[in-house]
């Protein structure tokens, strides 16, 4: 564990410079590597026909971020099993992003796993990630909500016994972190189409989460965060507009379940849905739009998710880029300051 633990701020700033640093140095290799054996991006036909130029722009630049992550935590932190459940839950959506990009690099197209074999990996993962959760982190089936509200998702539990061990499985709050988990690493996949739109949005929803394990005195998911953030930080040099690299659903998927880990971890659920709150209005933005066309025939939104739409509008892309990484900035602002609320 690199520095002096009674230092934790330091060791926090530090996990994302150096995240940062492990990202930007070996991403220009892994570009290389990319163009080499001809692995790019397939745009879809029915996006914005700017984005046409991107078709073939080297992507999994998500591996990298990962990679920097997991160096930086095994630097900086202890491997406690709250911060190993954290990397594993990351890894594991990761690399079921990995597998989706493989698969379209492959079969060129820009749709990679059926929505129904994406939803099968995410509930093996969920399912592994909660039982571990609940019955060796001592995670509290409680939703928190500011002003000291809370809501028993325990109610209904069942208790098996595997080997002499005793494991809970209290089953509203399974459905609500598969929801949280689930839908958090969609969310930030449906948020990863512009050019440094997912890798800033996460950065600062990542620095904000750092900020409330820090409040926790949970060092080690402080570093973790940090260590997200200052991988993003290192990709975004190099997914800037106009991109050399995009993440993939290697990284969107993978730091959406990040976030939703952490959040599951110091029980913060509520409070991670307003931080990262512009994840969440990108995909009710699909939502609505797709209930919308099938119910009435027209169309919300002039395209979706809403970052497609304000390019439609006129607005030029780096434009939607900086106004979205400033809401998502406010919602992570909110975000804490509801933190201090919780009871």
């Amino acid at each position: 564990m690199l520095g002096n633990p009674a230092y934790p701020t330091y060791q926090v700033f530090l996990a994302i410079f150096i995240s940062a640093m492990i990202a930007g140095l070996i991403m220009p290799l892994w570009i290389r590597f990319l163009k080499k054996d001809g692995i790019g991006q397939q745009i879809r036909a029915d996006g914005p026909q700017s984005h046409l130029v991107k078709a073939g722009t080297p992507t999994m630049g998500g591996v990298i971020i990962l990679l920097a992550v997991c160096l930086t935590c095994l630097i900086m932190a202890r491997p406690t099993v709250e911060l190993l459940l954290a990397v594993g839950a990351m890894l594991a959506t990761g690399a079921l992003g990995l597998f989706d990009d493989v698969t379209k690099v492959v079969q060129k197209r820009s749709l990679g796993l059926t929505p129904t074999g994406k939803m099968i990996g995410l509930t093996l993962i969920v399912l592994v990630f909660f039982i571990i959760a609940v019955n060796y982190c001592d995670v509290a089936s409680v939703i928190r909500f500011p002003g000291g509200f809370t809501i028993d998702l325990g109610v209904l539990t069942t208790t098996l016994t595997v080997g002499g061990t005793d494991i809970r499985i209290p089953w509203l709050y399974l459905v609500f972190v598969f929801l949280l988990l689930a839908g958090m690493s969609n969310a930030v996949n449906l948020t990863d189409g512009l050019d440094g739109l997912a890798g800033g949005t996460v950065m600062i929803s990542m620095i904000v989460m750092a900020a409330i394990c820090f409040v926790r005195h949970d060092a080690n998911l402080a570093i973790f965060c940090a260590a997200c953030a200052g991988g993003c930080i290192g990709f975004l040099w190099f997914n800037a507009y106009p991109a050399q690299i995009f993440m993939g659903d290697t990284g969107s998927l993978a730091l959406g379940g990040a976030l939703a880990a952490v959040a599951v971890l110091t029980n913060t659920e509520v409070v991670s849905l307003v931080v990262g709150g512009l994840f969440i209005a990108e995909t009710l933005s699909v939502m609505i739009q797709v209930v919308s066309f099938k119910a009435t025939g027209k169309r919300v939104f002039l395209m979706a998710p809403i970052h497609h739409h304000f390019e439609k509008k006129g607005w030029a892309e780096t434009k939607v880029v900086i106004r979205f990484w400033i809401v998502s900035a406010a919602f992570g602002a909110l975000g804490l300051a509801l933190f201090f609320q919780l009871g």
